[in-house]
């Protein structure tokens, strides 16, 4: 399967190790600063593959090369328009997180991908950590009983340095904040687990610590899904001095667990009325990881792959893909108008949080 990859930022080394991982043919990367491409394939000793095409402009890429497979990995702006060329060309894309900044463009993936018979999937890897599948096998199988309720806590780090290695990050045309950008993944986690319907959010988000940019640095959020549980949502970059934890707790009637870590990786508590010998197993699990973004590239790329194959819908779809992105959206509306938001939300971008917080 002929692959490609647009953006040779920070997250680009996941997808050059998920590629190599699952034997895919690496046929040309795209980035509009041609060092960036050279020092990437440098880091897996590609640098000198001439078979590996090098391009500044995408859509000559995916004229000239003609891919199967490509993975977007720009800055998060970007994705949306990006997406839709690629889909627009019959290309299977997996797209980086957030996949859109508006639920309009979500939609117009959604929708332009099942006319086209595309297979798009959100690069929301952290739902194929070894934990976090034994917690989704654990919800399946009705284990919690009747669910309570859930909390999400992405604790981490993100300093000035951070955020002038690219001026992209924290606007909002092109990143959002601490939500859109390092708590999405666990708030993906948090609806998917507690049963995607949800029924509204009321949240609040400040910038505390970082006057140099447009987003939030801290956001909280109350959630109440249509099963009748509820869940809080808590991120941040403003702990000191580095990367604390990223939990996801699930209550229910027979079931409680919390899921810790970097990145929801160990399984800090498991416990189940009907215990069995498995989970005797499961109680203390670690996956060791080399970062936040965990180890789950190779195992999304695996199933996109085969969903191109067998001609079914990936693991985490563009619809799971928007699920996300409007979660923090409704965060975004309710604090820009002080409302409970109710879901469906039907139309917000990040771009109407213009100017929240200029002072």
């Amino acid at each position: 399967m002929k692959y490609a990859l647009i953006g040779c930022g920070r997250i680009s080394r996941n997808h050059i190790k998920a590629v190599l991982n699952n034997k895919l043919e690496l046929a040309a990367v795209c980035d509009v600063i041609p060092e960036r491409i050279e020092q990437l394939l440098k880091e897996y000793e590609l640098e000198n593959d001439q078979t590996i095409r090098r391009y500044t402009d995408y859509t000559k890429m995916l004229a000239e090369v003609k891919p199967d497979l490509v993975s977007i990995a720009t800055e998060s702006g970007l994705h949306a328009e990006i997406a839709l060329s690629c889909i627009r060309q019959g290309v299977h894309t997996i797209i980086e997180k957030p996949m859109a900044m508006s639920i309009e463009d979500a939609d117009k993936i959604i929708l332009l991908a099942e006319k086209n018979a595309v297979k798009v999937a959100a690069c929301h890897q952290n739902r194929f950590n070894i934990a976090v599948q034994k917690m989704r096998a654990a919800v399946e199988e009705g284990r919690f009983g009747k669910l309570s309720h859930g909390s999400i806590h992405v604790r981490w780090n993100r300093n000035r340095d951070y955020y002038e290695q690219a001026p992209w990050r924290g606007t909002w045309g092109q990143d959002g904040g601490a939500l859109m950008n390092q708590c999405i993944h666990g708030i993906d986690l948090l609806r998917w687990m507690m049963g995607d319907a949800v029924e509204s959010v009321y949240g609040v988000t400040r910038q505390q610590f970082h006057g140099y940019l447009e987003a939030e640095d801290i956001g909280m959020a109350t959630v109440v899904f249509k099963n009748g549980s509820v869940a809080t949502i808590e991120g941040t970059t403003n702990v000191y001095p580095k990367n604390l934890e990223e939990t996801l707790y699930l209550f229910g009637e027979k079931g409680t667990v919390k899921l810790g870590g970097t990145s929801t990786n160990n399984i800090d508590v498991w416990n189940f009325f009907d215990e069995t010998e498995d989970d005797v197993q499961s109680k203390g699990f670690k996956e060791t990881t080399e970062n936040v973004y965990g180890n789950g590239h190779t195992s999304l790329f695996a199933d996109m792959i085969e969903a191109i194959e067998n001609n079914r819908q990936p693991y985490v779809d563009a619809v799971a893909g928007k699920h996300a992105v409007e979660m923090i959206l409704a965060i975004y509306k309710s604090q820009k108008t002080g409302q409970v938001v109710k879901f469906p939300l039907d139309q917000f971008s990040s771009l109407d949080m213009k100017g929240e917080f200029e002072r």
